[in-house]
């Protein structure tokens, strides 16, 4: 270890002899010479084991000889220069190349041969707007604005007019032309219509909504079951049902005879009437008739009183009579709700209106009567078993073609219409202008429309007094039935 150290190296390493540890005050002059001397030793020792024959750097060749301004400028840009190519060959990938001048050799790992040719990039040049563009555009604008108005001013003076009803007539009716291919069918169809079936049919192609796997849907109840009726039960015949009396009384019979045996229960007392006075009493009768007669009298007024009081307490009051029909009411509405439209040429008869209204709240029905100079609609809604009986009042109990004069209670507010001062218009006067009943020959009430509903659109039943036809689809349209009105329009009477 000692004789390793001892050697003095060949390169520009650090020296580890003794005397390097020495701190000595060396001049520049002395610090040149052995910097000279060790550079000319270095270069020997690589000439002398072969080295990679690589020059020295002009500032190493003779550190003795001054440099000129020109000849270090030239150096430093060298020597730039070189360190710039060393940093360019780190940073290429391998398989890259460059050529003797310096530019890019190409890759012989590439192929170019079919390799697109690069667009050239063009320079986008301005485009001007002409002059007056936007004034058109703006001019534009104002006279489409102005179109809109004047719509808008025509549409309200033919609203106020009643001009636009019949044309509304003919929109309601119009009917859309089918679409090209159904909604359901767009997942398994290729195109726009059925024009190329069975081609371009989607049943085996990876989009295609038809696969293999097969969903399973959790069961639920059928919502018609709960509508369905309950099963009636099997009807007897008159015999029948006498021959299941007789034999219902005798079993209860023969079940109250042995428990009286058994001494359960007492002995009920004998049942005394005229007719078997003689063969009950016997003797006694005979003894005395008079006082036996009246007793049995005072038997026979003790158990029709009996009878009776069990009647009156069987009894419903009318408090419960009221709730029971409001159950049962509620009951049907619940199996599911029905829907009546009917047309009505003139409610001039007060008691008409009385009977349309009062019928319908007892019955339990919501709905309205619309009354319109030209025709009166009544709509009512509810359960299957009210609306039946509804039905029956409009078109066969009722008269239409009978007129009587105006009642005192037919000029207040309510008028048997629920209000809205229905009796104070012309219309609805039960006499005309000289006084005279009006002819109700040819008034009648026609069904329009029934069917079943989702759910009820009225809260209760009510009136409204309408003067034109628009008023009237206003109203409706809040329930979404203006097309009833239209319906009942096109509807003759």
């Amino acid at each position: 270890m000692d004789r390793d150290r001892n050697q003095q190296p060949d390169g520009l390493g650090p020296r580890h002899d003794p005397a390097s540890r020495i701190q000595k005050t060396e001049s520049a002059a002395d610090r040149m010479a052995a910097l000279k001397a060790r550079v000319a030793a270095a270069v020997s020792s690589a000439k002398a084991k072969g080295g990679l024959n690589t020059p020295l750097h002009p500032a190493l060749a003779d550190l003795s000889a001054p440099l000129k301004p020109a000849d270090s400028l030239r150096a430093a840009v060298g020597q730039r220069s070189a360190q710039d190519a060393a940093k360019a060959a780190r940073g290429k990938p391998p398989g890259l190349s460059t050529t003797a001048s310096g530019g890019p050799r190409e890759n012989p790992y590439i192929d170019t041969s079919n390799a697109p040719a690069g667009k050239a990039r063009v320079s986008r040049q301005l485009v001007f707007n002409q002059k007056g563009k936007y004034i058109q555009q703006a001019n534009a604008l104002r006279r489409q604005a102005a179109l809109e108005e004047m719509k808008k001013r025509i549409a309200e003076q033919a609203r106020k007019a009643g001009l636009e009803e019949d044309r509304d007539v003919e929109k309601a009716f119009v009917v859309e032309a089918p679409p090209g291919l159904e909604w359901w069918d767009e997942g398994l169809i290729d195109g726009k219509d059925y024009s190329n079936i069975p081609q371009s049919m989607k049943l085996t192609t990876p989009d295609s909504i038809v696969t293999l796997y097969i969903q399973h849907p959790v069961a639920i109840e059928p919502p018609q079951d709960k509508l369905a009726p309950e099963p009636k039960p099997m009807y007897l015949t008159p015999k029948e049902q006498q021959k299941l009396r007789r034999q219902r009384r005798m079993m209860e019979l023969k079940e109250k005879q042995a428990k009286i045996r058994l001494g359960l229960e007492p002995a009920p007392p004998p049942k005394v009437k005229k007719s078997n006075l003689m063969r009950v009493l016997g003797e006694e009768a005979v003894k005395d008739p008079t006082a036996v007669e009246a007793r049995v009298n005072r038997e026979i007024a003790a158990r029709f009183e009996k009878h009776m009081q069990a009647n009156e307490e069987r009894k419903l009051t009318k408090e419960q009579r009221r709730e029971k029909l409001a159950a049962n009411q509620a009951k049907d509405a619940a199996k599911g709700i029905h829907l009546l439209v009917f047309k009505i040429g003139s409610l001039a008869n007060g008691q008409h209106r009385y009977k349309i209204s009062i019928n319908a709240t007892q019955l339990g029905l919501s709905g309205v009567c619309i009354m319109h100079p030209r025709f009166n609609l009544v709509i009512v809604e509810g359960g299957e078993h009210s609306i039946n009986n509804y039905k029956k009042l409009m078109l066969r109990r009722i008269d239409w073609t009978e007129s009587l004069p105006s009642r005192e209670r037919d000029a207040g507010p309510a008028a048997g219409t629920g209000g809205q001062g229905a009796a104070v218009k012309e219309w609805l006067k039960a006499e005309d202008e000289k006084g005279q009943l009006k002819d109700l020959s040819a008034n009648k009430c026609v069904l329009v429309f029934e069917g079943e509903v989702k759910a009820p659109m009225f809260k209760k039943w009510g009136s409204k007094v309408c003067e034109t036809d628009q008023e009237a689809r206003e109203f409706l349209a809040q329930r979404k039935m203006e097309s009833f009105w239209t319906q009942a329009k096109n509807t003759p009477l």
